[in-house]
This record gives structure tokens, C-alpha cells and sequence, in this order.
């Protein structure tokens, strides 16, 4: 008899399994917009703010670091800069991502990042209002809706104003 075919399980999901925290897998589909793959929402199904982009950037004093933000919304280098305490960050250059993360454009998460790097990690405060956000999984299509503050707690993350 054949065994039946189901979908691995992300480091991520391991991860949160490891630490006994509760999360719903998700899969979005994606289509490619020139070098990088894109999700594809349904608008109907998900708030597209309940959706967190986890941004790589290097701060001046810090190097690399984390900000989390709805999808929907542009993260404000002014205001993760003065909650980090660098002077001036700016984005880790597309090049670059996959060295200093350990992920491609479009599957960084705080959680795989955490776990094998220790970089600062910064969310935005509607996070830890709205409960439960979904963040990448570590593979470009796969999500994982969990709590923030748990999630925040893990990865010993802050959370702080960083809306533009």
C-alpha cells in the first residue's frame, strides 16, 4: 500500500510545534512579478491586513534587523531606526537577502529568522491589537496564522509604532 501524500511540515511549523504554540497553515497561490514571486489574495477570504510582510533591513549599530508590518501598509525607516537605536537603516539590497536571512524575497519570516540568526525583531503595534496575524512560513505560498504576542514572545521581538 502506497502512503498518502500530505504537505510537509515548514521549519517554521516545527519550530512552533517545538515551542507548543498553536497556529493555523496557510496556502496562498502566487504568480511572479519579475524576479520574485508575489502572493496572490483573495480579498473575499483574507484581510490583506491581517497579512505581515517581515522586512530585512541593516541598521548602522545594529546590522541586520527585522520589521514586521501589515501588508497593506509602508514601514517607516525614521521610526524603526529610533526604536532600534541606529541613526539611519535602510533595506538589506535583494541581492543580499538570501546570505543574510537564510530565505528568499517573499518567504523571510520572523520566526525562521529568529532561529538561526538572533537579529532584532520589530512588529507593529496594530499586531499585538489585532491577536492573530499571519506571517510567511519559510516557503513562498505558505503562511501560518498565529498569535502575535506569542509569536513576539518567541522570538523575544518588540513591539512598536512602525507605520509611515
Amino acid at each position: 500500500m502506497a502512503k498518502k501524500k500530505r504537505l510537509q511540515k515548514t521549519l517554521v511549523e516545527k519550530i512552533l510545534d517545538r515551542a507548543g504554540i498553536p497556529y493555523e497553515p496557510l496556502a496562498f497561490a502566487t504568480h511572479q512579478a519579475g524576479d520574485v514571486a508575489q502572493l496572490d489574495v483573495d480579498h473575499d477570504e483574507v484581510d490583506e491586513h491581517q497579512i505581515y510582510k517581515t522586512l530585512v533591513l541593516s541598521g548602522n549599530v545594529t546590522g541586520p534587523l527585522v520589521g514586521v508590518v501589515p501588508l497593506d501598509t509602508h514601514l517607516s525607516y525614521k521610526k524603526l531606526a529610533a526604536a532600534s537605536g541606529n541613526k539611519k537603516v535602510g533595506m538589506v539590497p535583494l541581492k543580499d537577502l538570501l546570505k543574510t536571512t537564510g530565505y528568499e524575497h517573499g518567504a523571510n519570516t520572523p520566526i525562521g529568522i529568529w532561529e538561526k540568526y538572533q537579529y532584532p525583531i520589530y512588529f507593529d503595534t496594530v499586531a499585538q491589537a489585532q491577536g492573530d496575524i499571519i506571517v510567511s512560513s519559510g516557503k513562498i505560498g505558505r503562511s501560518v496564522k498565529v498569535n502575535a504576542a506569542a509569536v513576539a514572545e518567541l522570538v523575544h521581538g518588540t513591539f512598536t509604532d512602525l507605520e509611515e
